[in-house]
């Protein structure tokens, strides 16, 4: 019996490699923070055999290649979170591996607005927070001072974060992998894990063979509660995946906002509503939005999987999520089948946009692990065995704290690693 503890803030034989040898730690999902545990387990141990396992064709499919693109500052987390201290910590890295890679980024800032004397007590929280976190440069701005940095900005105060940036994180992705395979790792892309067998070592298979592997670290995103119960850890959290759609801006209206403009939050939901992102490439994303996904890749709504949806139906976690927020996921449902009514939530932040203004752009799926009890984990979550470490919930800021966070993962796992 594998002994299991979790903790948050909340066509071979087997032995022989289909591919190549079998590694001494395997790291499942090729998206940016299983390429940076891959890179942090290489900088410690330059002789480690390391391979990659993803199941897609190539690496960043998923959140990583869906993401709007912010490296968050840290101004929503519980001071005292995983989530806090690694982002903070993980923006700092990022923003120098970037510059270190010649990556483009822009540290064009971020304004959080209240539009009404009911939401100031909560941005007044976020300021408190944002300070604990020693988020940098965190400032109050009144209605002038907004008007001043955002004209077409509606808004009664604001919460200003100078040091939020935005980065294409299919390039750091990339920069990442490149890392890896420098040092000597691989990558192995098309090769979808089918079952893993805990002990010393571990089994692993694909489609394609088997390999055994003396530590496994798995960054599976929407599948990461599979991978884990393959193992013998817990049924709960489960992931259930929300689909969030973006809009884009037409060119004319781009100039509505100069940063990104986000509403304040709904402390009892880990959604930060419909906001304006700008990009690097120049483009302004509206949204998203958060929809309950048919499917774990369930980009658009004819996307259909079957087990998926009975999975989350029979969920009593999500039968008791769905109870509590009924109200809420019907906004956010007719948000997604109404352009007028998603530009209706746009307006409370920017009155001058109107729907013509907006452009189909895309979806991400996010991957958000949930309790029996019903609540959204809000916190990176892990589950931890002698020789197998499962991430099992890092939705954002993940790609911001992926350097960070990869530290602390192979923290955890060091033990084994070194006796590989």
């Amino acid at each position: 019996m594998t002994a299991w503890s979790q903790r948050g803030n909340g066509g071979a034989a087997p032995g022989a490699a289909a591919n190549g040898s079998s590694p001494d730690l395997a790291v499942v999902g090729a998206g940016i923070l299983g390429l940076a545990v891959a890179r942090e387990a290489l900088l410690r141990y330059p002789d480690l055999r390391v391979r990659v396992f993803e199941k897609e064709p190539q690496i960043a499919a998923h959140q990583t290649g869906h993401n709007s693109g912010v490296i968050h500052a840290g101004v929503y987390y519980l001071p005292g979170s995983l989530k806090a201290r690694l982002c903070v910590e993980g923006a700092r890295e990022l923003y120098a591996y970037c510059d270190s890679k010649a990556i483009p980024y822009e540290r064009c800032g971020k304004v959080v607005v209240a539009t009404c004397d009911e939401e100031v007590p909560r941005l007044e929280e976020l300021r408190r927070r944002a300070i604990a976190n020693a988020v940098p440069d965190i400032e109050m701005l009144d209605a002038s001072a907004l008007a001043d940095l955002e004209p077409n900005v509606a808004g009664v105060r604001a919460l200003y974060s100078p040091s939020t940036g935005i980065v294409d994180f299919r390039r750091v992705a990339r920069a990442l992998a490149e890392d890896v395979t420098e040092r000597g790792g691989e990558i192995a892309t098309g090769e979808n894990v089918v079952e893993l067998r805990p002990g010393r070592p571990t089994e692993l298979r694909t489609a394609t063979g088997a390999f055994r592997a003396k530590t496994i670290i798995t960054c599976a995103g929407t599948h990461s509660d599979r991978l884990a119960r393959m193992t013998g850890a817990p049924e709960a959290p489960k992931i259930v995946p929300f689909r969030g759609r973006y809009y884009s801006l037409r060119p004319s209206a781009r100039a509505l906002v100069s940063r990104l403009v986000y509403p304040v939050p709904d402390p009892e939901f880990p959604f930060l509503g419909v906001h304006f992102t700008k990009q690097i490439s120049g483009d302004v994303w509206t949204g998203p939005n958060a929809v309950l996904a048919f499917s774990r890749e369930g980009y658009r709504w004819r996307d259909f999987d079957l087990r998926t949806l009975r999975e989350t139906l029979a969920y009593r976690g999500f039968r008791t999520l769905a109870r509590a927020y009924w109200r809420t996921g019907a906004e956010e449902l007719r948000g997604d089948l109404s352009k007028r009514a998603f530009a209706r939530a746009l307006q409370r932040l920017v009155p001058a946009v109107r729907a013509q203004d907006l452009t189909d752009s895309h979806a991400g799926v996010r991957a958000q692990a949930l309790t029996d009890e019903g609540r959204l984990l809000d916190d990176f979550w892990f589950d931890h065995a002698e020789n197998v470490v499962h991430v099992r919930n890092a939705p954002s800021p993940g790609a911001t704290s992926s350097l960070a966070l990869a530290r602390e993962i192979v923290d955890s796992a060091d033990d084994s690693i070194a006796r590989a």
